[in-house]
Order: C-alpha cells, then structure tokens, then sequence
C-alpha cells in the first residue's frame, strides 16, 4: 500500500476559495481504481494548513491518479490561488492490526 501524507499552507481566504475544486478532487479521486482513501481535512489549531491523506493500492493506481482530468482541474485551481507552500511524502507501507483487533 502507498501512504502519501501531504500539506499545503494557503491563506484562509484561498482555502475558502477553492472548497468546491477540493470537494471535487475528494469525490472523484476516492472513485478511482485502487483507492482506499482520499481525504481532505484542515487543522484545527492552525486554519492555514490543509492535510492530505491518501491510501492506494499501488504505485501505479498512484502515477493513474495523477493523469486523471480532475488532478489537472485541481491544480489549476491551486493555480488561481496560489498556497504559500506544498509539502507531500510518499510512504510504502504494510497495514497491520491495532491493539485489540
């Protein structure tokens, strides 16, 4: 499984801006084949930072995800609004149980 944990800083004004291309991206990316999960989330004690947080099956449902027309969509919007920065790290890794399970 493939890990990424990504953050981008955006002003709070740019992040409410591009709520629908962020909703949107959500949807359709947890659509895609080889998903498990994409979400969105800002944090709470620092409203100017946007997580990322994405599960997929492989590095090639992945590399797929980034050549769907909604990624391009995506970025165009960060495009119009620029974020004061991107951070994202890719993790390969082994799902195992929590205590208790």
């Amino acid at each position: 499984m493939i890990v990424v944990n990504a953050v981008i800083e955006a002003s709070e004004e740019n992040i409410d801006a591009m709520r629908e291309a962020i909703a949107i991206m959500e949807k359709k990316s947890q659509a895609e084949s080889g998903c498990h999960d994409y979400t969105f989330s800002i944090e709470m004690n620092d409203p100017t930072k946007i997580r990322i947080t994405e599960k997929w099956e492989s590095m090639a449902d992945l590399e797929a995800h980034f050549r769907e027309p909604h990624m391009a969509d995506f970025q165009q919007a960060m495009g119009a609004h620029p974020p004061k920065s991107v951070v994202a790290n890719f993790f390969e890794a082994t799902e195992i149980p929590g205590p208790g399970q």
